[in-house]
């Protein structure tokens, strides 16, 4: 049905914008399909950096290897650079289809769907880089209540590979908590969309 020239579809956001706010959707679309993009690729960077780490240390005659497994944090920081990244890939293909086909608006339930997903990882994501940023510094600056030692000085090049992946997954990080808020935006519209419509319909 129509009412005024506002077309709804069951499920779906009444189609009410013009040209003009078709316009600001496409560069949303675009820079949502540019964020998660940056996630895949910062993501896999990081997972790439933090896998290939590793520095062997003489400690008198004992050899010593320095490997990310080493450090829970960074096995975890790199399975969720593993899942942002194949979520992101998969995200992304669907956001250029989307971009292709000109179609903006989503259904309430994919909307959710997307909006939950995303939400995950943003919080996944967050997790795995303080819980890494914690132990990096640990590492860095040892624990003399608890008689941790200043690991990064005995394995500087480890500790320096292994920033350069934390830093890598800090940026995927804020580009997929930016993308949580496009999604949220993306989800809460639909449904600020229909209450306008009915406030319009009931006029």
């Amino acid at each position: 049905m129509s009412y005024l020239g506002v077309g709804i579809s069951p499920g779906n956001v009444a189609v009410y914008h013009g040209g003009k706010m078709k316009l600001i959707d496409r560069r949303l679309k675009l820079t949502e399909l540019i964020l998660r993009c940056s996630v895949t690729v910062l993501a896999l960077l990081a997972l790439i950096l933090i896998v290939t780490n590793s520095q062997v240390k003489m400690i008198f005659t004992i050899e010593k290897r320095a490997k990310y497994t080493d450090m829970k944090a960074l096995v975890f920081l790199v399975v969720a650079n593993g899942i942002a990244a194949v979520y992101s890939l998969l995200q992304s293909v669907r956001c250029a289809v989307c971009t292709m086909k000109g179609s903006v608006l989503l259904s309430k339930p994919l909307a959710w769907t997307i909006f939950s997903g995303d939400q995950a990882m943003a919080y996944m994501s967050v997790a795995a880089i303080a819980a890494a940023a914690e132990s990096g510094l640990i590492a860095k600056e040892g624990e003399e209540e608890l008689q941790w030692m200043k690991l990064c000085n005995m394995y500087g090049k480890f500790c320096n590979r292994a920033g350069e992946g934390v830093a890598s997954a800090l940026f995927a990080s804020i580009a997929m908590v930016l993308v949580s808020c496009i999604s949220a935006f993306s989800l809460f519209r639909l449904y600020g969309g229909a209450t306008k419509n009915r406030q319009t319909s009931s006029w």
